[in-house]
This record gives C-alpha cells, structure tokens and sequence, in this order.
C-alpha cells in the first residue's frame, strides 16, 4: 500500500528538471521539451518515492534481504515505476512525477529517474497531508487529474496505469481507487483535491482501502475501482515478485496491453539475478518462512 512508514516528513515544494539524470543527456532543450510534455498530459501520477539508504529504505524486506540490498531493491522499484509510468503514457496523456523525501534528496532522484520524470518535495508531518500536498501540486501544474502512486508495486500492470487515466479523463466528478491485497491500496486518483479523502485514516493498516472509500461515500464521491494489486513489503510479496521475474516474456512486438499481466521490471529483474543466482532468494526466504510458522 502506499505507506506513512515509507515516506519522510518535511514541508516544501520543487520542479527542477534533473541536470544528471539516468537517460538524460543535459540537452537544455530536451528540459525544455519534457516540462512542455508535462504540461500538456491530462493526468499526472506521482510516485510516493524516497530516497534509497541502508536501513531507512525497505527495512521491512530485512530479513530474507541484507539493508545494503534492500535499498538497491527500492532504487530498482523506483526505476520501474517510473519506467512503467513513462509506457503507460504512450498509451493515455499521463506525465509521470516522483513526489520525494527526505527533503534535501533531489540529488538522488537527477540521478536515479528518468528525465522526464519531474520532482515533487511534498513532506509534512502528517502522511495523509503529503498525500493531499502531492495532489493539490499535480493539479496546480496544470493537470485535469491527479494519482497518487506506491512505490511498492514495480510489476503493477500498465493497463492498470492507463485505466485509472482514462476514468478520470471521463466528465463529472469521480475518484479512482486501486487497493492492495493488504488492504491499503497502492494508487488514488483525483480530479478535485478532496481533503476528506486523507483524513481520519489509519495509515499503515488494512483498513486504509475501506476507510478511503467511507470517506468518498460522506462527501458522494463515485469511485472508479480497479483491480487488486499486490505490495512487495514482506517476504511473501517477495516471492511473489522473484516468481514472476523468472516467467518467460511476451516479445514487445506482440505484447498488448492486459490488466492481468504485470510489468516486467527491467532493473528489479537483473538486480535479482545478480543478487540470488543459484536459488540463493530461495534458500533465504524459506527460512524465513519456516521460522515464522514456528514462532506463530
């Protein structure tokens, strides 16, 4: 589920274009021409992302995984979030945002994400207030709707992305709600920034999903569900991930556009396949497993 957990608090805002970023050539002009593609997309998704460092990123994955891998674990999810944003706009008008903390960590993101990926600083103190500061930034930047997005999910599927776009893209007034199987739910979207939505919520529960909507019937919101997605925040979404890494392909060339087929995560990946060759992951989360049903 997107997590208070997960994110950092601190107020403040920025739209600096990275000067160093992955996949970015430090063209001035190319700058120029992703804040005009920015602008001009009607949906903007901001990923809820925070800056990789050992033993504050994914601490929840440790064990099976060591901190110095978890954190390369949440640099790899937040490249092929962004990266699944990036595909999911040839498809519908969505510009993808990373929406950031700790404050001070814009250096991390100019080098980590895609140029065409803008920057958000939206921490405050209340995780709910973030969420709501991040939306009402996508709105004021132009935008006809805004999507709050985990940073959890790097397999989630592009349709999903692109379907949440294109219900928002719809007259009249509406949410879109993606929950995840923990009960939270890993994206919400918006056309009008509705404070009631992130208020008398208890994050990091199972209850976030069904609290949201409640709060959508009080002020008689429709919402537009989509299907439910899976987190990796424990050792069993992590197996879930390793599994569905390992399955063979679609080639580009036939590959459609399917709400049940999960993205392929590129760099999460060849990061697992550096990290646990030789059933390694395998060994690892089975005794985790093990030791958990022992002490239950």
């Amino acid at each position: 589920m997107i997590d208070a957990n997960r994110f950092d608090d601190r107020p403040g805002s920025t739209d600096r274009t990275p000067v160093c970023a992955r996949n970015h050539d430090g063209n001035t002009a190319t700058n120029a021409d992703n804040k005009a593609a920015r602008r001009t997309a009607s949906c903007g998704i901001a990923i809820m992302a925070k800056a990789s460092a050992p033993g504050r990123t994914k601490t929840r994955l440790v064990p099976p995984l060591s901190f110095d891998e978890a954190a390369a674990l949440n640099t790899a999810f937040l490249q092929d979030i962004s990266d699944n944003l990036l595909l999911a706009g040839r498809y519908a008008a969505i510009a993808g945002y990373a929406a950031y903390a700790p404050p001070g960590s814009e250096d991390f993101f100019y080098r980590t994400l895609p140029s065409a990926i803008g920057l958000i600083d939206a921490c405050l103190p209340n995780f709910g207030d973030c969420l709501l500061r991040t939306i009402e930034e996508v709105l004021a930047r132009g935008h006809g709707s805004a999507v709050v997005l985990n940073s959890d999910s790097p397999t989630l599927p592009t349709a999903l992305l692109v379907e949440a776009a294109d219900a928002l893209a719809q007259p009249g007034e509406r949410a879109v709600l993606g929950p995840s199987t923990d009960g939270g739910y890993y994206l919400l979207g918006v056309k009008t920034a509705h404070r009631r939505l992130f208020e008398d919520i208890a994050w990091s529960t199972e209850h976030v999903a069904k609290q949201t909507l409640e709060r959508a019937r009080e002020i008689k919101l429709n919402v537009h569900t989509l299907p439910v997605w899976y987190d990796v925040d424990d050792v069993e979404g992590l197996r879930r991930l390793y599994g569905e890494v390992q399955r063979p392909r679609a080639s580009e060339r036939s590959r459609q556009l399917d709400t049940r087929e999960p993205n392929h995560p590129a760099a999460t990946a060849a990061l697992i396949g550096r990290l646990w060759a030789n059933g390694e992951f395998t060994r690892r989360s089975e005794n985790i497993m093990q030791a958990a049903a022992q002490s239950a």
